[in-house]
This record gives C-alpha cells, sequence and structure tokens, in this order.
C-alpha cells in the first residue's frame, strides 16, 4: 500500500522545521553584519552610547564626555529627505499616452498612503537606513469596517517595522537591492514570555528538544520571539478564454468568477463564448506565524504575488557573497570617539587648579592655616608664616619652598584636535562650507557649494527611491486582488491634496462598438 496523503499538522511541522533551518542559517550568515547595523543607530541616537565597550572600562571612574556631532549629520540627511519627499507614480506597462487608470492608481495609492499613515512607515524606514545602514516597512491588507462583519471590501494600510536590523531577514539566495526575487522572508516579532503564553497558550519548555539546537535563541527568560513567514509559492490556475460577438478575446480566472457570481451569465446574456481555456501557474505569497516551538497559524495565500517587505538599505555591496551594508555612521565613529577622548583628557586638565600654589613645611603654617585656606575669600593684605627651627636650634625666616605649576596642554594634544575635527567633517560633510556665503560670491559658485552638500546625501535618497519603486509594484499586485467590487466607491487623493470619489469596474458604453 502506498504512503496515505499528508495531513495538515504533518505538513505545518515540515514547514516549520525547514523554516527553522533556513532560518537559523540565514540569521548565522548576518548576525555579526546586523549587529553593527544596531551598534551604528545606538552611537549617534542614545546618550552615553559612544563609551560602550572597551572603551567604557579604560574610563571608568573617569569623566566621559560627548560632543556628538555624527546626529548632527545624520539629523541634516533625514531633514533633506523630509523637505523632498519620494512618492511612487504609475505609467502605463505598454506606453500608450492613456494615462486615466494611471493617475486613478496614483490617487488610490495616496489614499492608502493617507488612510494608515505612511510617512511614519517611511520615515521610520529613512531614518534606521541613514543610522545604522538597514531600514523597512511592510503592506498588509485590512478591512475598512473591523466592526462590521457584512463589510469585506479590503484597504491596503503602510506599516512601519521597528529595529529593522534585528527583525528583517530576507533569504541568502536574494541579490537585488529591492529583494523582488526572495523567495521567502522573516520578520521577529519580540514578545514578553508572560504574553507569549497568554495569547498563544504555548509553554516555551514544551518545544522540542531540536530547537535547543539552533544558534539563534527562540526563547529566553525575559523575552520569547514569534516570526511572520512569507514564502512563495506557485498555485496552478484556470484561464478561461471568452470571444466577444466582435470577435475580441478576454481572459478571466477562476477568481473573476468567484468574485463576481453574475460574470458568466453576463457574458453569456451579450452573446460572448467561451473558446478555450487552460491551466497556467501563478506566483502567490504564502503567510504562516511560527515560533521557536510550531507553527502558530497559517494565514494561507495573502493577497498579492509579492513579498509585502519593503528593505531600504542607507549604502550596500557583496562581499565574499554576504550582503554587507552600512549608513552615515559607521566611518565616523572612530573619529568621533578620539574627539571625545580628547575632550575627556582637556576637561580633566582644566580641572586642575590654574593658581601656582606656594608649597611649605607643616612647621610654617602651624597656627595660620584657616588664613591661607581662606585668604581666596576675605583677601587678608598680609599672610603669616612661622620661622623656622634650623640645625644649630635658632629660628630663620624662610619662605615657600617652591610653587606648584599650572597644566599645560601638550602640544601634540592641540595638533591632533585640529586633525579630528577636519576628519570628521571629510567623513560627514562640511555643512559649514553652504551656510558660509561671501558677499561677493557669485551665483554659480554658490550653486556649486550646494550640489557638493547634495551629494553626499543622494545616495540615500537614491537608495529609497528604489524602495518606493519596489512598494509601488508590491501595491499594485495587491490592489489587482483586492480592489475589484464592481461599482465600489473608494477615496483618492489628487495631486492638489483634494479628495475625490473613484467609482471601480463602473460599466461604460464604448464609443467604437457600442457595447
Amino acid at each position: 500500500m502506498g504512503q496515505g496523503r499528508e495531513t495538515k499538522s504533518e505538513r505545518l511541522q515540515r514547514i516549520h522545521t525547514d523554516a527553522l533551518a533556513e532560518f537559523d542559517t540565514i540569521q548565522s550568515a548576518m548576525k555579526d553584519e546586523r549587529f553593527q547595523c544596531l551598534e551604528d543607530r545606538r552611537f549617534y541616537s542614545i546618550a552615553g552610547a559612544q563609551w560602550e565597550g572597551s572603551l567604557s572600562e579604560q574610563y571608568q571612574n573617569r569623566p566621559r564626555f560627548e560632543v556628538n556631532k555624527v546626529a548632527l549629520s545624520v539629523m541634516r540627511i533625514i531633514s533633506e529627505y523630509r523637505n523632498n519627499r519620494i512618492t511612487v507614480d504609475f505609467i502605463p506597462k505598454d506606453g500608450s499616452t492613456n494615462v486615466k487608470l494611471a493617475d486613478t492608481c496614483d490617487e488610490l495609492y495616496r489614499a492608502d498612503e493617507q488612510d494608515s499613515q505612511a510617512d511614519e512607515a517611511y520615515d521610520n524606514a529613512f531614518e534606521e537606513a541613514v543610522g545604522g545602514g538597514f531600514g523597512a516597512w511592510r503592506l498588509s491588507n485590512q478591512y475598512e469596517d473591523e466592526g462590521d462583519p457584512e463589510n469585506e471590501q479590503q484597504r491596503i494600510v503602510f506599516q512601519p517595522i521597528f529595529d529593522a536590523d534585528t527583525s528583517v531577514f530576507f533569504d541568502l539566495n536574494a541579490k537585488r537591492q529591492d529583494k523582488k526575487d526572495a523567495e521567502s522572508c522573516y520578520v521577529l516579532i519580540a514578545m514578553t514570555p508572560e504574553s507569549y503564553m497568554a495569547k498563544y497558550d504555548d509553554d516555551p519548555a514544551t518545544w522540542p528538544k531540536a530547537v535547543q539546537f539552533v544558534q539563534f535563541d527562540w526563547a529566553t527568560p525575559d523575552v520569547v520571539y514569534v516570526a511572520e513567514y512569507y514564502v512563495k509559492e506557485m498555485v496552478s490556475e484556470t484561464i478561461q478564454v471568452w470571444q466577444s460577438l466582435d470577435g475580441e478575446e478576454t481572459k478571466y480566472t477562476e477568481a473573476d468568477f468567484k468574485d463576481d457570481p453574475t460574470l458568466e451569465q453576463m457574458l453569456t446574456s451579450t452573446g460572448s463564448q467561451m473558446v478555450r481555456e487552460r491551466k497556467i501557474k501563478r506566483q502567490k505569497v504564502h503567510k504562516y506565524l511560527m515560533s521557536g516551538g510550531k507553527v502558530l497559524e497559517d494565514y494561507g495565500l495573502i493577497a498579492g504575488s509579492e513579498i509585502p517587505i519593503i528593505p531600504v538599505y542607507g549604502k550596500r555591496w557583496f562581499i565574499d557573497n554576504v550582503e554587507r551594508c552600512q549608513g552615515h555612521v559607521r566611518l565616523a565613529k572612530d573619529a568621533q570617539r578620539l574627539k571625545n577622548m580628547q575632550l575627556t583628557k582637556l576637561g580633566e586638565i582644566s580641572a586642575y587648579s590654574t593658581v601656582n600654589k606656594p608649597i611649605f613645611t607643616p612647621e610654617q603654617v602651624a597656627g595660620h592655616e584657616l588664613q591661607w585656606a581662606d585668604d581666596n575669600v576675605k583677601r587678608y593684605p598680609y599672610l603669616l608664616l612661622n620661622p623656622v627651627t634650623n640645625a644649630d636650634g635658632g629660628e630663620q625666616p624662610m619662605g615657600a619652598l617652591g610653587y606648584t605649576q599650572s597644566p599645560e596642554i601638550p602640544p601634540a594634544m592641540a595638533a591632533l584636535l585640529q586633525i579630528t575635527e577636519t576628519d570628521m567633517q571629510e567623513i560627514l560633510g562640511n555643512q559649514q562650507a553652504g551656510e558660509i556665503m561671501q558677499p561677493n560670491m557669485s551665483g554659480k559658485a554658490v550653486e556649486l557649494v550646494q550640489n557638493k552638500l547634495d551629494m553626499q546625501t543622494f545616495i540615500y535618497l537614491s537608495n529609497f527611491g528604489k524602495a518606493v519603486k519596489r512598494c509601488g509594484e508590491v501595491w499594485l499586485s495587491m490592489a489587482r486582488e483586492i480592489y475589484v467590487e464592481p461599482s465600489r466607491k473608494m477615496k483618492a487623493i489628487q495631486t492638489t491634496g483634494e479628495p475625490r470619489t473613484v467609482v471601480l469596474a463602473k460599466p461604460v458604453v464604448n464609443k467604437e462598438t457600442g457595447a
């Protein structure tokens, strides 16, 4: 007898085992690189983080000053982006001049952005990409009215993914920057053990022993991780080709007839005939929610044919077949640390007294200690000293044995401070050059200075533009399956920012054929 068909529980167990092994491989390969991204973001954004690591031990019980110039440079790039936001512009695929449908897509896209506050997702991803090197956001579909069980209409929403450098991982075979070629993706979500057990009724202590042999800790005493797991699948589908009375052929999928039960009747009543049908395979995306122990939920096939996770990179390379990325911070970290160390040493030197103090023997000041101690406050007209007893037993007047010297700044430190400042300006960009405008400076010279400053931020805006373009592709693949209800009225936002109403699949008369 042959083997029986795989049960649902067996299928989910197999999927979980394979996904667990794949994620462990991905996370092991990317762990060090992504940790540097996180370290970079901490370096510029958290007070005290510039002293983390071995420097913290060396400067124990010493002042640790921070003059954070890296944060100012990062904020300048972020402000430049927010002043010049990037958005999607749809154009006809065949290059035709009829852009009405493309403009409608633009307006629906802007409405979805506005309703789901997409700016928060964009801004978070851009800031993480500039600061650490990697950011991301997701697209998902939600019901327009969650409280109305009769309303099946959905809208596409834009959602931020925080700490993307430690939570978003694509399969290692994906080489494109926009990850269009990715076959799978994992998005980690951290939970407290108590929240996890209460929500999913699952105790990490009961997980299979095999989970203990993976490198990634899915559960610790402080946190339990769950992961959204997206994987591409090929699904079979039947396509029917219907021919109208004028000989024009139109293709319809099984989903078309399912979404509109009256479609077949309408085609038949208008004289159309089905001339052929064939089986095709289409790419779809399957979504699961998994923990280290099992698949918690199978969401099935989701809307669209693309993984709805949009990655953003600051700068990106492949070296030794490992994806490397960095933002604006990494190259400036050593110069910033050196500057902090120099300022700390300079502060210590400045804290010492700058007054040359006389040095006496205890015999000379015995009985006059308070007078000498209060002199800076009471300004005595004179100060007293005791004579010193010499070797013959006689008294001998004697002045101070010496004087303390005010500390001097080493010449090497002064030179190093200047060199460090120059290095930081070269790495981070000399913003002062754009702010200092000479009265006799020509307009051409001003433009050249401004262009030079813009070139320092251009790569980040360019890479973010690639991410936004990918977002438009993913949105369109989802909209084709979600925005299909005939005569559905939807909000759209025009280029002027004014809202209008769009009616989907509205019947119209073909002026040429009369159909």
